[in-house]
């Protein structure tokens, strides 16, 4: 049997499979740790992840319908030799009878990153690859304590940041089981504390609090709207409320990177569908956001962030009145674009 424990697959992606092991499936609830992990072991095997030649990319339907592809794909030298991975991706239909013609070669210069979905243990991918001697049947399942801690470290290292012992078990604790959405919270911390070496208490508290989001949902929307006579108005009233110019700043922020993952992730997809994927949304702020999602496109959002980030690196650095004037500046530029954009 070659099933691994849920608690040990972390220990196994950081020391890498044994290269005697031809095909990797990831299977569980968790898509986006799924993918996550997926991800991690197709890139580390290859010398380019970005080379075609060597990270060959496959529907899983796909080897439903030509189940003799994978095996003809692991059995392909690459051009300029090397090691090359098979990246298969989930699909909705039976493809093991691919995976096992596979796992029939004698493969030496290829990996097979299999990713699906929450299998039973009968279910015949599961079988196949826990009883083959070269397969690695890795589950997903949500994340645990220690392993939200670990992937907030290693997540913010990788954008050249520590964090304090107190603010990552804080940041824990808000966190859910879903790979993927607690990726998209680190990553907007990472975003957030950029100009730092160290993420603090503050720091977390200030781009995670939810209390604060939905106090200032109206100045945010009328932002990303292009009212900026409300931005004015919202602006002066928490402003005098004693706001802090980074927690308004950190804010938006949050909703333009939510904007942009949403706008990606439903490509082709009408602003009506996009919005009903925006999960937390008020009933209230739909067809505000929905007006936003059809307005904004990628990159005037991707240049939306890059304002926010720096005027919240700006204000860091400065006393509170330029902090506030740095601020609202940014937040009413970006009213004046939504507005240019109707």
């Amino acid at each position: 049997m070659t099933a691994v424990k849920a608690g040990d697959v972390e220990a196994l992606i950081r020391r890498g499979p044994d290269p005697r092991i031809a095909v990797l499936l990831l299977y569980g609830p968790d898509t986006g740790l799924v993918f996550e992990r997926a991800k991690r072991l197709a890139e580390a095997f290859v010398s380019d992840p970005n080379d075609p030649f060597a990270m060959v990319k496959i529907d899983g339907d796909t080897l439903a319908g030509d189940p003799g592809r994978l095996a003809d794909e692991a059995g392909t030298v690459g051009l300029f030799g090397g090691n090359r991975t098979i990246w298969v991706r989930a699909g909705s239909r039976n493809y093991a009878p691919a995976v096992d013609a596979a796992l029939k070669l004698d493969i030496t210069q290829a990996r097979i990153v299999v990713e699906a979905g929450d299998l039973a243990k009968s279910a015949p991918l599961r079988t196949l690859c826990e009883k083959s001697p070269k397969a690695l049947a890795i589950p997903c399942y949500p994340d645990d304590e220690r392993a939200l801690a670990d992937l907030i470290e290693r997540t913010l290292q990788e954008h050249g940041l520590r964090i304090a012992r107190e603010a990552r078990d804080v940041l824990a604790a808000s966190l859910g089981g879903d790979r993927g959405a607690s990726l998209s919270e680190i990553e907007k911390l990472a975003l957030y504390a950029r100009g730092q070496d160290m993420v603090s208490l503050d720091d977390v508290e200030a781009i995670g609090s939810d209390v604060a989001a939905s106090v200032l949902n109206t100045l945010i929307d009328a932002a990303f709207s292009g009212r900026s006579a409300d931005v004015e108005h919202d602006y002066r009233r928490f402003r005098h409320e004693g706001m802090d110019p980074s927690v308004m700043l950190g804010s938006a922020l949050r909703h333009a990177l939510t904007l942009l993952s949403t706008r990606l992730a439903g490509e082709g997809q009408s602003a009506s569908m996009m919005v009903g994927n925006w999960r937390g949304l008020h009933f209230r702020r739909k067809a505000t956001v929905e007006t936003q999602l059809a307005r904004w496109t990628p990159p005037a959002l991707r240049h939306a962030i890059q304002l926010l980030q720096d005027a919240v690196l700006a204000c860091r650095r400065s006393p509170p009145d330029l902090s506030h004037a740095s601020a609202s500046s940014v937040l009413l530029r970006i009213a004046s674009e939504a507005a240019r954009r109707r």
